[in-house]
């Protein structure tokens, strides 16, 4: 019975260890921009163009996860989020590391409201209050830096 018990806890000890030595480190892969388009903004008060290259979210998969995991976009990219319908939209910063200011567009491809400054990492809904079909996300403080307005449209080709 003794014999049975030491057997028992060598066992049990080798287990553990034998257990604590397969755990491997998991690392994240980089997620770098990938130019799918470009987008050039339509200033309505004085005409100003602003010119960006864009990534298309237009698959579940891309809208899910949108600019997750990402650590830094340059001034002149963002993400168009293009989607079939036209309702109000939720969007959250979840796994989301740097902050944006999320434009709202509605069918007719012109600023309905914005979200500025959304905060890194929080999981709040940011809504557009009013019906859009395209979202486009851009580094926070451009908005205010470009001086969007609601009624400023966009145009962009794939």
């Amino acid at each position: 019975m003794f014999l049975k018990h030491i057997i028992l806890i060598s066992i049990l000890v080798l287990s553990v260890f034998a257990c604590k030595e397969d755990k491997k480190t998991i690392s994240q892969t980089d997620i770098s921009f990938k130019k799918e388009g470009a987008l050039t903004i339509f200033k309505l008060a004085d005409s100003t163009e602003i010119n960006l290259d864009i990534e298309i979210a237009d698959t579940d998969f891309d809208i899910q996860t949108g600019l997750m995991y990402r650590d830094s976009m340059k001034e002149n990219q963002g993400m168009l989020f293009v989607f079939d319908d036209v309702t109000e939209r939720y969007f959250y910063m979840k796994n989301t590391k740097i902050p944006l200011d999320i434009i709202y567009l509605n069918e007719g491809k012109k600023i309905v409201s914005f979200q500025k400054n959304a905060k890194p990492m929080d999981e709040t809904s940011l809504p557009s209050n009013v019906p859009a079909k395209y979202v486009l996300e851009v580094n926070a403080g451009l908005a205010d830096a470009w001086s969007l307005a609601v009624g400023d449209s966009i145009n962009y080709t794939p």
